[in-house]
């Protein structure tokens, strides 16, 4: 697992490698080259995919984003304006509720370094 995704991997995902560690290669893999197939820096993949998770509608890859993209030097403020970008396309409850999850995921994140 690189060390981007060893981030404080939450737990469910942890004990889904373990048991099954030929999908998390693979799904590692798979990661590793879609971080290479282009030119975007690390923390506008995060950003990018903070959006794909909102319109997905999965708080738990949402929350892993954001401490992604502010590992890699996203401001709280880049994190929630790419939230609030998400607003027009995929609703107001939605954007809410990510941006939610964001600033509690950044709260935690605070609290715990």
């Amino acid at each position: 697992m690189s060390a981007d995704n060893e981030l404080r991997a939450p737990a469910t995902f942890k004990a889904f490698v373990e048991k099954f560690p030929a999908l998390g290669a693979a799904h590692e893999s798979v990661a590793q080259a879609v971080d290479r197939a282009g030119p975007l820096d690390a923390k506008t993949c995060a950003l990018i995919k903070m959006g794909i998770c909102i319109g997905a509608g999965l708080e738990s890859a949402l929350r892993s984003h954001v401490r992604r993209a502010s590992h890699h030097g996203a401001s709280p403020e880049e994190i929630e304006q790419a939230i609030l970008l998400a607003m027009n396309t995929v609703g107001f409850p939605r954007t809410v509720a990510a941006w939610q999850w964001a600033h509690q995921q950044l709260e935690r994140d605070r609290n715990e370094g």
